[in-house]
């Protein structure tokens, strides 16, 4: 990948800190302490159970199914889901946590099913992932962290994760591990911001309220607009 080149670089931040009526700092710069954090006061203290509670009660805002699962009936749960959303093609990520929640055999049993189509992200194949995934009635993935007062899941990408999972095909299916549950946003990006802080940035960072939607018209919403039209999350039990 080309490099590009800087241009007019310091001439540019010095303009700036000249606007600001003070030297260019180049060294020495610490990062502020508030002294008021409110924004981590939203659901301060709440169990994980109580911040599942409002997740569900936000996914009735954002046009968004919310089902329930312990780890046995998960693979009943997802099947279920996938029927209710047409079924006949998916598109999932290559994630271990797939076989870590006993769903591989609920996958090979929807393949088996003569029509239908399962295809799991290869990073090898490149451009055919995506030319399945817009063709795709279902994608499937997991969420790495959710926010309970939007009814936002937080997806991380990587090679065998690739983003046009959650965003070309028809509907998407999530599946929310419960201890993934945070407040909001503020916790969320602290986590990436960690994250940063460690260098092991993901290549890619979603954040996704359900189905997509657009009020850019009159403010008239419509949803499925330009991504999933309809959206399933299944909070499961894992702790």
């Amino acid at each position: 990948m080309a490099v590009g080149t800087v241009h007019n670089k310091d001439k540019f931040l010095n303009k700036i800190a000249h606007s600001l009526g003070r030297e260019r700092k180049t060294s020495g710069v610490v990062r502020p302490e508030w002294k008021h954090l409110p924004q981590y006061e939203v659901y301060k203290g709440m169990s994980q159970d109580e911040l599942a509670h409002h997740l569900e009660d936000q996914c009735q805002r954002i046009h968004t199914v919310c089902k329930r699962a312990t780890s046995q009936t998960l693979p009943n749960v997802l099947k279920e889901a996938i029927e209710e959303l047409g079924g006949k093609s998916i598109v999932n990520w290559d994630d271990p946590r797939f076989e870590e929640y006993n769903l591989t055999k609920t996958f090979e049993e929807f393949a088996s099913v003569e029509g239908n189509e399962l295809h799991v992200w290869d990073p090898n194949l490149g451009e055919e992932n995506i030319k399945f995934a817009e063709r795709a009635n279902i994608g499937i993935t997991f969420s790495d962290t959710t926010l309970a007062e939007s009814g936002t899941v937080m997806l991380l990408s990587d090679k065998g994760k690739g983003r046009s999972v959650s965003l070309l095909p028809a509907t998407h299916l999530v599946i929310i591990p419960k201890s993934t549950i945070v407040p909001r946003m503020s916790q969320a990006a602290t986590k990436v911001h960690k994250m940063a802080q460690a260098g092991r940035v993901p290549s890619c960072v979603n954040f996704i309220s359900g189905p997509s939607n657009s009020a850019d018209i009159e403010l008239n919403l419509v949803v499925g607009v330009h991504g999933p039209i309809k959206a399933t999350y299944i909070i499961v039990e894992d702790k």
